[in-house]
Protein backbone atom coordinates (compact mmCIF):
# COMPACT_ATOMS: atom_id res chain seq x y z
CA UNK A 1 0.00 0.00 0.00
CA UNK A 2 1.16 3.61 0.34
CA UNK A 3 0.83 6.45 2.58
CA UNK A 4 -0.30 9.99 2.41
CA UNK A 5 1.91 12.58 4.00
CA UNK A 6 0.72 15.66 5.77
CA UNK A 7 1.73 18.17 2.24
CA UNK A 8 0.27 15.50 0.33
CA UNK A 9 3.01 13.51 -1.18
CA UNK A 10 2.77 10.17 -1.38
CA UNK A 11 5.03 7.55 0.05
CA UNK A 12 5.14 3.78 -0.74
CA UNK A 13 5.28 1.25 1.60
CA UNK A 14 4.79 -2.33 1.22
CA UNK A 15 5.23 -4.26 4.37
CA UNK A 16 8.30 -4.44 6.38
CA UNK A 17 10.01 -2.58 3.40
CA UNK A 18 7.56 0.73 4.00
CA UNK A 19 11.01 2.61 5.65
CA UNK A 20 13.24 2.07 2.59
CA UNK A 21 10.12 2.64 -0.01
CA UNK A 22 9.33 6.06 1.80
CA UNK A 23 12.69 7.46 0.62
CA UNK A 24 12.76 5.95 -2.62
CA UNK A 25 9.29 6.42 -4.00
CA UNK A 26 7.41 10.57 -3.98
CA UNK A 27 4.37 11.27 -5.48
CA UNK A 28 4.35 15.18 -4.84
CA UNK A 29 1.60 16.82 -4.89
CA UNK A 30 0.13 18.59 -8.21
CA UNK A 31 -1.21 21.65 -9.71
CA UNK A 32 -4.53 21.42 -11.16
CA UNK A 33 -5.17 20.32 -14.84
CA UNK A 34 -6.53 23.49 -16.90
CA UNK A 35 -9.30 22.50 -19.75
CA UNK A 36 -7.87 21.18 -22.88
CA UNK A 37 -9.66 19.69 -26.02
CA UNK A 38 -8.33 16.41 -27.12
CA UNK A 39 -5.93 15.97 -23.88
CA UNK A 40 -4.42 13.04 -22.17
CA UNK A 41 -3.17 14.84 -19.44
CA UNK A 42 0.55 14.27 -19.79
CA UNK A 43 1.01 16.44 -17.26
CA UNK A 44 2.45 19.79 -19.37
CA UNK A 45 -0.26 21.58 -18.42
CA UNK A 46 0.41 21.61 -14.60
CA UNK A 47 3.71 22.92 -14.93
CA UNK A 48 4.40 26.22 -14.88
CA UNK A 49 4.48 26.78 -18.44
CA UNK A 50 1.13 25.15 -19.91
CA UNK A 51 1.47 27.19 -23.06
CA UNK A 52 3.90 24.70 -23.89
CA UNK A 53 1.38 22.29 -24.56
CA UNK A 54 0.84 23.84 -28.11
CA UNK A 55 4.35 22.71 -29.15
CA UNK A 56 4.66 19.60 -27.27
CA UNK A 57 1.07 18.12 -27.89
CA UNK A 58 0.90 14.81 -29.94
CA UNK A 59 -2.74 16.06 -30.82
CA UNK A 60 -2.17 19.69 -32.38
CA UNK A 61 0.52 19.99 -35.08
CA UNK A 62 3.26 16.58 -34.80
CA UNK A 63 6.30 16.31 -36.38
CA UNK A 64 6.80 12.52 -36.32
CA UNK A 65 9.07 12.56 -39.32
CA UNK A 66 11.17 15.21 -37.81
CA UNK A 67 11.06 13.69 -34.59
CA UNK A 68 11.96 10.42 -35.14
CA UNK A 69 14.81 11.38 -37.40
CA UNK A 70 15.89 13.72 -34.36
CA UNK A 71 15.47 10.93 -31.78
CA UNK A 72 16.44 7.92 -33.79
CA UNK A 73 19.22 9.46 -36.16
CA UNK A 74 17.20 8.57 -39.91
CA UNK A 75 13.38 8.32 -40.61
CA UNK A 76 11.68 4.77 -41.46
CA UNK A 77 13.38 2.59 -43.69
CA UNK A 78 11.41 1.48 -46.75
CA UNK A 79 14.08 -1.64 -47.34
CA UNK A 80 12.91 -2.59 -44.11
CA UNK A 81 9.16 -2.87 -44.62
CA UNK A 82 8.59 -3.41 -40.74
CA UNK A 83 9.32 0.13 -40.08
CA UNK A 84 6.29 1.45 -41.74
CA UNK A 85 4.71 -0.97 -38.67
CA UNK A 86 6.76 -0.39 -35.64
CA UNK A 87 9.11 2.89 -36.55
CA UNK A 88 12.79 3.16 -36.66
CA UNK A 89 14.45 0.14 -34.60
CA UNK A 90 17.60 -1.98 -34.68
CA UNK A 91 16.23 -5.07 -33.95
CA UNK A 92 12.79 -6.72 -32.86
CA UNK A 93 12.59 -9.68 -29.87
CA UNK A 94 10.77 -11.86 -28.01
CA UNK A 95 11.85 -11.94 -24.17
CA UNK A 96 11.42 -12.67 -20.86
CA UNK A 97 13.47 -12.41 -17.45
CA UNK A 98 14.49 -15.66 -16.39
CA UNK A 99 13.14 -14.96 -12.75
CA UNK A 100 9.64 -13.33 -13.16
CA UNK A 101 9.10 -10.39 -10.26
CA UNK A 102 6.16 -10.77 -8.48
CA UNK A 103 3.35 -8.71 -8.83
CA UNK A 104 4.81 -7.88 -12.56
CA UNK A 105 2.25 -7.46 -15.38
CA UNK A 106 4.68 -9.53 -17.57
CA UNK A 107 7.45 -11.10 -16.43
CA UNK A 108 8.73 -7.44 -15.10
CA UNK A 109 11.45 -6.27 -17.56
CA UNK A 110 10.31 -2.62 -17.94
CA UNK A 111 10.45 -2.21 -13.79
CA UNK A 112 13.38 -4.43 -13.92
CA UNK A 113 15.03 -1.90 -16.01
CA UNK A 114 14.83 1.14 -13.73
CA UNK A 115 16.02 -1.08 -10.96
CA UNK A 116 19.26 -1.44 -12.78
CA UNK A 117 19.83 1.91 -13.83
CA UNK A 118 19.00 3.13 -10.13
CA UNK A 119 21.79 0.16 -9.43
CA UNK A 120 24.33 0.79 -11.54
CA UNK A 121 23.92 5.05 -10.37
CA UNK A 122 23.47 5.45 -14.59
CA UNK A 123 20.41 8.07 -13.29
CA UNK A 124 19.49 9.82 -10.34
CA UNK A 125 15.79 8.80 -10.40
CA UNK A 126 13.47 7.12 -12.47
CA UNK A 127 10.13 9.07 -13.54
CA UNK A 128 6.92 6.30 -14.03
CA UNK A 129 3.74 5.35 -12.58
CA UNK A 130 2.93 3.77 -9.25
CA UNK A 131 -0.75 2.96 -7.93
CA UNK A 132 -3.25 5.35 -5.95
CA UNK A 133 -3.17 4.73 -2.36
CA UNK A 134 -6.41 4.87 -2.50
CA UNK A 135 -7.40 2.44 -5.57
CA UNK A 136 -4.98 0.54 -7.50
CA UNK A 137 -5.59 0.39 -10.68
CA UNK A 138 -5.34 4.53 -10.71
CA UNK A 139 -1.98 5.63 -11.48
CA UNK A 140 0.05 8.14 -9.74
CA UNK A 141 3.40 9.70 -11.52
CA UNK A 142 6.20 8.94 -8.87
CA UNK A 143 9.93 9.80 -8.81
CA UNK A 144 11.79 6.82 -7.63
CA UNK A 145 15.44 7.32 -6.24
CA UNK A 146 16.39 3.81 -4.71
CA UNK A 147 15.99 0.38 -6.73
CA UNK A 148 13.93 -0.98 -4.11
CA UNK A 149 11.02 1.48 -4.79
CA UNK A 150 10.93 0.30 -8.62
CA UNK A 151 8.63 -3.08 -6.84
CA UNK A 152 6.30 -0.70 -6.18
CA UNK A 153 5.38 0.35 -9.60
CA UNK A 154 4.73 -2.83 -10.82
CA UNK A 155 1.42 -4.20 -13.02
CA UNK A 156 -0.76 -1.94 -15.41
CA UNK A 157 -2.85 0.90 -14.03
CA UNK A 158 -5.97 2.36 -16.32
CA UNK A 159 -6.40 6.23 -16.46
CA UNK A 160 -5.28 9.05 -17.39
CA UNK A 161 -1.59 10.21 -15.15
CA UNK A 162 0.01 13.45 -15.79
CA UNK A 163 3.18 11.97 -15.69
CA UNK A 164 5.46 14.86 -17.00
CA UNK A 165 4.23 17.26 -14.27
CA UNK A 166 7.14 16.04 -12.47
CA UNK A 167 9.97 17.52 -14.53
CA UNK A 168 9.59 20.52 -12.63
CA UNK A 169 9.96 18.78 -8.99
CA UNK A 170 12.72 16.23 -10.39
CA UNK A 171 14.76 19.70 -11.55
CA UNK A 172 14.29 21.24 -8.83
CA UNK A 173 15.90 18.55 -6.58
CA UNK A 174 19.01 18.59 -8.78
CA UNK A 175 18.19 15.48 -10.74
CA UNK A 176 20.10 15.99 -14.32
CA UNK A 177 20.62 12.30 -15.01
CA UNK A 178 16.90 10.53 -15.20
CA UNK A 179 14.46 7.74 -17.24
CA UNK A 180 11.31 8.19 -18.23
CA UNK A 181 9.13 5.13 -18.28
CA UNK A 182 6.03 6.41 -19.99
CA UNK A 183 3.23 6.00 -22.91
CA UNK A 184 3.34 7.15 -26.55
CA UNK A 185 1.34 10.80 -25.78
CA UNK A 186 3.60 11.22 -22.82
CA UNK A 187 6.47 10.23 -24.23
CA UNK A 188 5.59 12.86 -27.34
CA UNK A 189 5.46 15.81 -25.00
CA UNK A 190 8.74 14.42 -23.66
CA UNK A 191 11.46 14.38 -26.57
CA UNK A 192 9.29 17.68 -27.76
CA UNK A 193 11.01 19.31 -24.97
CA UNK A 194 13.95 17.10 -24.14
CA UNK A 195 16.35 19.80 -25.73
CA UNK A 196 15.10 22.61 -23.07
CA UNK A 197 15.10 20.26 -19.96
CA UNK A 198 19.16 20.87 -19.41
CA UNK A 199 19.50 17.15 -18.44
CA UNK A 200 23.13 15.00 -18.62
CA UNK A 201 21.14 11.81 -19.24
CA UNK A 202 17.97 10.29 -20.45
CA UNK A 203 16.97 6.99 -21.39
CA UNK A 204 13.59 6.81 -22.39
CA UNK A 205 11.88 3.26 -21.93
CA UNK A 206 8.38 3.29 -23.85
CA UNK A 207 5.35 0.81 -23.59
CA UNK A 208 2.69 0.41 -25.77
CA UNK A 209 -1.05 2.32 -25.87
CA UNK A 210 -3.98 1.91 -28.06
CA UNK A 211 -6.67 2.56 -26.01
CA UNK A 212 -7.20 4.49 -22.07
CA UNK A 213 -9.73 5.67 -20.57
CA UNK A 214 -10.74 6.72 -17.05
CA UNK A 215 -10.30 5.22 -14.32
CA UNK A 216 -13.90 5.34 -13.34
CA UNK A 217 -15.15 3.99 -16.38
CA UNK A 218 -12.44 1.25 -16.20
CA UNK A 219 -14.02 0.43 -12.59
CA UNK A 220 -17.41 0.17 -15.20
CA UNK A 221 -15.70 -2.50 -17.81
CA UNK A 222 -14.39 -4.54 -14.71
CA UNK A 223 -18.03 -4.98 -13.41
CA UNK A 224 -19.01 -6.37 -16.69
CA UNK A 225 -16.23 -8.78 -16.34
CA UNK A 226 -17.05 -10.42 -12.96
CA UNK A 227 -19.79 -10.20 -10.33
CA UNK A 228 -17.30 -9.51 -7.75
CA UNK A 229 -14.87 -6.82 -9.91
CA UNK A 230 -12.65 -5.45 -6.73
CA UNK A 231 -11.47 -9.03 -6.01
CA UNK A 232 -9.87 -8.32 -9.69
CA UNK A 233 -6.19 -7.92 -9.37
CA UNK A 234 -4.80 -7.97 -12.79
CA UNK A 235 -6.36 -8.06 -16.16
CA UNK A 236 -4.29 -8.08 -19.16
CA UNK A 237 -4.61 -8.45 -23.08
CA UNK A 238 -3.05 -11.53 -24.37
CA UNK A 239 -1.91 -11.95 -27.98
CA UNK A 240 -3.87 -15.63 -27.79
CA UNK A 241 -7.32 -13.12 -28.44
CA UNK A 242 -7.68 -13.76 -24.37
CA UNK A 243 -8.27 -11.29 -21.49
CA UNK A 244 -6.85 -12.61 -18.46
CA UNK A 245 -8.46 -12.02 -14.91
CA UNK A 246 -6.46 -12.61 -12.27
CA UNK A 247 -8.24 -12.69 -8.78
CA UNK A 248 -7.40 -12.26 -4.92
CA UNK A 249 -8.10 -15.56 -3.69
CA UNK A 250 -5.66 -16.83 -6.72
CA UNK A 251 -8.64 -17.93 -9.27
CA UNK A 252 -7.34 -17.29 -12.83
CA UNK A 253 -10.00 -16.33 -16.13
CA UNK A 254 -9.29 -16.28 -19.28
CA UNK A 255 -12.08 -14.45 -21.55
CA UNK A 256 -12.31 -14.63 -25.73
CA UNK A 257 -11.70 -11.34 -27.08
CA UNK A 258 -14.95 -12.21 -29.26
CA UNK A 259 -17.06 -12.74 -26.27
CA UNK A 260 -16.08 -9.49 -24.03
CA UNK A 261 -19.12 -7.32 -23.40
CA UNK A 262 -18.00 -4.43 -25.75
CA UNK A 263 -21.55 -3.63 -26.96
CA UNK A 264 -22.74 -3.09 -23.27
CA UNK A 265 -19.76 -0.08 -23.05
CA UNK A 266 -21.27 3.44 -23.81
CA UNK A 267 -20.46 5.13 -27.30
CA UNK A 268 -17.47 7.54 -25.29
CA UNK A 269 -15.56 5.10 -23.45
CA UNK A 270 -12.52 5.46 -24.88
CA UNK A 271 -12.00 8.98 -25.65
CA UNK A 272 -11.59 10.61 -28.86
CA UNK A 273 -7.73 10.79 -28.26
CA UNK A 274 -6.95 7.29 -27.79
CA UNK A 275 -9.32 6.78 -31.07
CA UNK A 276 -7.26 9.15 -32.91
CA UNK A 277 -3.66 8.13 -31.41
CA UNK A 278 -1.53 7.42 -34.47
CA UNK A 279 1.59 6.10 -32.52
CA UNK A 280 0.94 2.41 -30.70
CA UNK A 281 4.38 1.78 -30.32
CA UNK A 282 6.03 4.37 -29.04
CA UNK A 283 8.32 5.22 -31.58
CA UNK A 284 10.33 8.04 -29.43
CA UNK A 285 11.07 5.69 -27.09
CA UNK A 286 15.08 4.21 -26.65
CA UNK A 287 13.49 0.62 -26.38
CA UNK A 288 9.44 -0.31 -26.37
CA UNK A 289 8.63 -2.94 -24.40
CA UNK A 290 4.93 -4.52 -25.34
CA UNK A 291 3.32 -7.59 -25.80
CA UNK A 292 1.94 -7.80 -29.08
CA UNK A 293 4.68 -9.46 -31.52
CA UNK A 294 5.48 -11.72 -28.19
CA UNK A 295 3.51 -14.88 -28.71
CA UNK A 296 2.64 -15.19 -25.03
CA UNK A 297 5.89 -13.27 -24.00
CA UNK A 298 6.74 -10.14 -23.83
CA UNK A 299 7.72 -7.63 -26.55
CA UNK A 300 11.37 -6.03 -27.29
CA UNK A 301 11.80 -3.59 -29.74
CA UNK A 302 15.35 -2.09 -29.48
CA UNK A 303 15.10 1.36 -31.08
CA UNK A 304 19.21 2.97 -31.09
CA UNK A 305 22.15 2.63 -29.01
CA UNK A 306 20.32 3.91 -25.92
CA UNK A 307 18.17 1.15 -25.94
CA UNK A 308 21.02 -1.54 -26.84
CA UNK A 309 22.58 0.09 -23.36
CA UNK A 310 19.19 -0.67 -21.27
CA UNK A 311 19.10 -3.98 -22.97
CA UNK A 312 22.50 -4.49 -21.78
CA UNK A 313 21.91 -3.97 -18.71
CA UNK A 314 19.92 -7.19 -18.01
CA UNK A 315 22.69 -8.92 -19.19
CA UNK A 316 21.75 -13.32 -18.51
CA UNK A 317 18.90 -11.94 -16.30
CA UNK A 318 17.06 -11.67 -20.02
CA UNK A 319 16.24 -14.39 -22.34
CA UNK A 320 15.42 -13.40 -26.02
CA UNK A 321 14.58 -14.87 -28.82
CA UNK A 322 13.47 -13.97 -32.76
CA UNK A 323 9.91 -13.13 -33.16
CA UNK A 324 7.96 -15.48 -35.12
CA UNK A 325 4.86 -13.98 -37.71
CA UNK A 326 1.85 -16.61 -38.61
CA UNK A 327 -1.39 -16.04 -40.29
CA UNK A 328 -2.83 -13.63 -41.80
CA UNK A 329 -4.27 -10.06 -41.12
CA UNK A 330 -6.31 -8.76 -43.81
CA UNK A 331 -9.62 -10.92 -43.30
CA UNK A 332 -9.44 -8.97 -39.00
CA UNK A 333 -8.62 -5.61 -40.19
CA UNK A 334 -11.12 -5.54 -42.77
CA UNK A 335 -13.56 -6.35 -40.40
CA UNK A 336 -12.47 -4.13 -37.91
CA UNK A 337 -12.85 -1.18 -40.19
CA UNK A 338 -16.38 -2.26 -40.85
CA UNK A 339 -17.48 -2.15 -37.50
CA UNK A 340 -15.50 1.42 -36.29
CA UNK A 341 -17.09 2.61 -40.02
CA UNK A 342 -20.76 1.29 -38.16
CA UNK A 343 -19.87 2.62 -34.52
CA UNK A 344 -18.45 6.06 -35.91
CA UNK A 345 -22.09 6.44 -37.96
CA UNK A 346 -24.09 5.75 -34.89
CA UNK A 347 -25.14 1.98 -35.55
CA UNK A 348 -24.80 -1.06 -33.71
CA UNK A 349 -21.92 -3.15 -33.64
CA UNK A 350 -22.60 -6.17 -35.53
CA UNK A 351 -22.84 -8.94 -32.93
CA UNK A 352 -21.89 -12.54 -33.77
CA UNK A 353 -24.42 -15.06 -32.86
CA UNK A 354 -23.37 -16.59 -29.71
CA UNK A 355 -23.37 -20.24 -30.88
CA UNK A 356 -20.64 -19.29 -33.22
CA UNK A 357 -18.32 -17.21 -30.89
CA UNK A 358 -17.07 -20.64 -29.06
CA UNK A 359 -15.84 -21.92 -32.40
CA UNK A 360 -14.27 -18.76 -33.89
CA UNK A 361 -13.04 -17.85 -30.24
CA UNK A 362 -11.44 -21.04 -30.75
CA UNK A 363 -10.07 -21.21 -34.08
CA UNK A 364 -8.93 -17.04 -33.73
CA UNK A 365 -5.23 -18.51 -32.03
CA UNK A 366 -5.12 -21.16 -34.21
CA UNK A 367 -5.47 -19.44 -37.49
CA UNK A 368 -5.87 -15.70 -37.16
CA UNK A 369 -2.80 -13.38 -36.91
CA UNK A 370 -0.03 -14.22 -34.93
CA UNK A 371 3.28 -12.82 -33.94
CA UNK A 372 4.33 -9.83 -35.44
CA UNK A 373 1.71 -10.44 -38.01
CA UNK A 374 -0.91 -9.91 -34.95
CA UNK A 375 1.01 -6.76 -34.24
CA UNK A 376 1.09 -5.47 -37.45
CA UNK A 377 -2.52 -6.00 -37.59
CA UNK A 378 -3.67 -4.23 -34.95
CA UNK A 379 -1.13 -0.90 -35.89
CA UNK A 380 -3.25 -1.35 -39.13
CA UNK A 381 -6.30 -1.10 -36.76
CA UNK A 382 -5.36 1.71 -35.13
CA UNK A 383 -4.28 3.73 -38.17
CA UNK A 384 -7.99 2.99 -40.20
CA UNK A 385 -9.72 4.04 -36.45
CA UNK A 386 -7.79 7.45 -36.44
CA UNK A 387 -8.49 8.22 -39.81
CA UNK A 388 -12.42 7.40 -39.62
CA UNK A 389 -12.88 9.00 -36.25
CA UNK A 390 -10.78 11.99 -37.41
CA UNK A 391 -13.15 12.58 -40.30
CA UNK A 392 -16.29 11.94 -38.43
CA UNK A 393 -15.74 14.34 -35.73
CA UNK A 394 -12.53 16.56 -36.01
CA UNK A 395 -12.23 16.64 -39.76
CA UNK A 396 -10.38 19.89 -39.57
CA UNK A 397 -7.08 18.63 -37.48
CA UNK A 398 -6.62 15.63 -40.00
CA UNK A 399 -4.25 17.10 -42.09
CA UNK A 400 -1.82 17.42 -39.15
CA UNK A 401 -2.42 14.66 -36.97
CA UNK A 402 -1.91 11.97 -39.19
CA UNK A 403 1.19 11.43 -41.02
CA UNK A 404 2.54 10.18 -44.10
CA UNK A 405 3.38 6.40 -42.86
CA UNK A 406 0.25 6.18 -41.56
CA UNK A 407 -1.62 7.05 -45.32
CA UNK A 408 0.65 4.32 -46.21
CA UNK A 409 -0.88 1.63 -43.87
CA UNK A 410 -4.55 2.48 -44.46
CA UNK A 411 -5.05 2.59 -48.16
CA UNK A 412 -4.62 -0.79 -48.62
CA UNK A 413 -7.96 -0.52 -47.28
CA UNK A 414 -9.94 1.69 -49.63
CA UNK A 415 -8.95 4.49 -47.33
CA UNK A 416 -7.36 7.20 -49.94
CA UNK A 417 -6.53 10.72 -48.42
CA UNK A 418 -8.54 13.65 -49.67
CA UNK A 419 -7.20 16.76 -51.12
CA UNK A 420 -8.33 18.84 -47.95
CA UNK A 421 -6.66 16.57 -45.94
CA UNK A 422 -3.09 17.34 -47.11
CA UNK A 423 -1.33 19.29 -45.37
CA UNK A 424 -0.18 22.70 -47.18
Amino acid sequence: MNKKLDDGSVRADRGGEGRTLARAVWAPPLAPAPPRNLCTDCGISRTSTPKRCASACQFIQPDYPGMEERVQGRKRDPARPDELFFGPHQEILRASLAEPRPGAQWTGIVTRLGERLLESHGVDAVLTMAPDPNDPWRPIPVLVTEAQGMSACRGMRMGYAPLLALLEPARRLGYRRLAVIGIPCQIYALRALEAELGLEKLYVIGTPCSDNTTTERFHEFLGLLSDDPDSITYLEFRADYHVELRFRDGRQKAIPFLQLPLSKLPADFFPLTCRTCVDYTNVLADITVGYMGGEGEQWLLVRNSRGKELLELLGDEIRTRACGSAGNRKGPVKGFLANVERAAGGLPLRRMPDWVRPIVGWLMPRIGPRGLEFARARVEMKAVESVIHLRREQPGRIKHMVPEHVWELVKPYGLDRALGEKKL
